[in-house]
């Protein structure tokens, strides 16, 4: 049953907007937050989520976007105070248009990455971003939180893929900047304000977005290294030997494969015993060139530099996908343990080999703890997570998580590093904000919310507190 300023609010909305309450709206995949909604909209155009925004601005009614709900630090959930509206883009599916030729597509916010890469993929080209999550997380949502991914070294976070966005602003009205154009110099770039605000300055609705053509050639390879200094230095020399050809290059400690034969003890891995270290890499050639022959060339090399002890080679696409699929079953092997604390950080490259060492030192100091130190090691993104003890809970280190985390994050500041490399602040990180973010930075960043958005309307409570 619907309160009297709710009902108020439903008669104002395009008529068949409105979706029955389901606790999918309401929910994030961690389980750390539970949302509210007191009305649950789903426009079909950009006209209706204008006329939804537009009756939201004149109640003072707060608007929680909703993509595909995969983001890991609330941003999509509100716990408290007025039981907001959420907008969910679940109807503004649709791939409009591919431009083979320009190298863009047009796509609403409702489409799934997965729907975008399938679009590109049929007319021969790629959209590049990929993600764990990429079956549920929409285009609007990749957007608003600058998604990242396993392709960020080679082709950048969502923010490089995006030419041009159509938006409705926090008093309803559209802002019409769908450009196909590489170049574009005419002041202000809202488009990139819009992007990595987390909903809190607008609604993306549609974007142009940005395909490369598809490698010729395509290689994937795991290696034995026996460090992270050692893995930079591999990285380094796959990057000389093949400029620009390295599309992914991801690190992965032996704790993770551990927890992989704890999860899924059917999941065959090439090397045993577990090393205490591998990168997956993959590589993407022009024509004529083999991945294949680049990637035997490069352990060659490594093994002679000292850098690599074991490798194989995937001889197959068959073989190539079950060497991803171990990395990206990493995150289901930690559910399986379950986290005490769970990190995505970012540090310069050089940088990364001394904060595991301290952070290591530092996490040995407080107790027995596991640590599953894995990630994107060629933009620097690592996600740095703690586990109990084999046979411990980890309720039983509820007394010293938040200051595990703390000291995390104050050992990667103090190197030149992020909190929050690719998954946003959301509600989960807004006092680390605060705490780390650069004062001026700040101001500037309230400065912008309140010009857009006075009536405070827009995912209140995320990024800002």
């Amino acid at each position: 049953m619907l309160n009297a300023a709710d009902q108020a609010l439903a008669a104002k909305l395009p008529e068949g907007v409105l979706r029955d309450p389901s606790p999918r709206y309401t929910e994030e995949p961690r389980g750390r937050f539970h949302g509210q909604a007191g009305l649950i909209a789903a426009p079909r155009d950009v006209g209706e989520t204008a006329a939804i925004i537009r009756a939201c601005a004149e109640a003072h009614v707060p608007v929680v976007p909703r993509g595909g709900g995969t983001g890991l630090v609330g941003g999509q959930v509100k716990t408290d105070g007025p039981a907001p509206l959420v907008l969910s883009m679940e109807r503004m599916t649709a791939i409009r248009d591919v431009f083979p030729e320009e190298g863009v597509m047009i796509a609403e916010s409702g489409a799934t990455l997965q729907a975008a890469r399938d679009a590109a993929d049929a007319v021969g080209r790629q959209f590049p971003l990929s993600l764990a999550s990429q079956g549920s997380a929409q285009i609007g949502g990749v957007l608003s939180t600058n998604a990242g991914g396993v392709n960020v070294l080679r082709y950048g976070n969502a923010r490089a893929l995006c030419l041009g966005i159509e938006a409705v602003l926090p008093n309803g009205d559209i802002m019409r900047d769908l450009k196909r154009l590489r170049k574009d110099n005419t002041g202000y770039d809202i488009r990139d304000l819009l992007i990595g605000a987390e909903g809190t300055l607008g609604i993306i609705t549609t974007a142009s977005l940005v395909l490369a053509p598809k490698p010729a050639e395509t290689g994937v390879a795991m290696m034995v290294v026996d460090s992270p200094a050692a893995a930079l230095s591999l990285l380094s020399l796959a990057q000389a030997r093949m400029s620009g050809g390295v599309t992914a290059f991801e690190l992965i400690s032996g704790q993770g494969l551990r927890f992989l034969d704890a999860a899924f003890p059917d999941m065959r891995q090439p090397f045993s015993p577990r090393p205490d270290w591998v990168v997956l890499t993959e590589v993407g050639l022009p024509a004529g060139m083999s991945a294949d022959g680049a990637l035997e060339a490069l352990f060659t090399a490594a093994v002679q530099a000292g850098l690599v002890s074991d490798g194989v080679i995937a001889q197959s696409g068959q073989q190539a996908a079950d060497l991803w699929a171990l990395r990206e079953h990493i995150p289901l092997g930690n559910r399986h343990i379950g986290a005490i604390a769970s990190h995505d950080i970012s540090l310069p490259l050089t940088e990364i080999t001394h904060f595991i060492i301290d952070a290591s030192a530092m996490i040995a100091a407080q107790g027995d703890i596991r640590i599953n130190c894995f990630g994107h090691l060629g933009d620097g993104n690592l996600h740095y997570n703690l586990f109990p003890a084999e046979g411990r809970s980890r309720e039983e280190y509820d007394n010293i998580r938040k200051d595990m985390s703390r000291r995390i994050h104050q050992m990667v500041v103090e190197r030149g590093g992020s909190f929050s490399a690719e998954h946003g602040v959301g509600r989960l990180k807004t006092a680390d904000l605060e705490r780390w973010g650069d004062p001026v930075r700040l101001q500037a960043m309230r400065a912008i919310k309140a010009a857009l958005d006075p009536a405070g309307i827009m995912n209140p409570g995320a990024v800002l507190g």
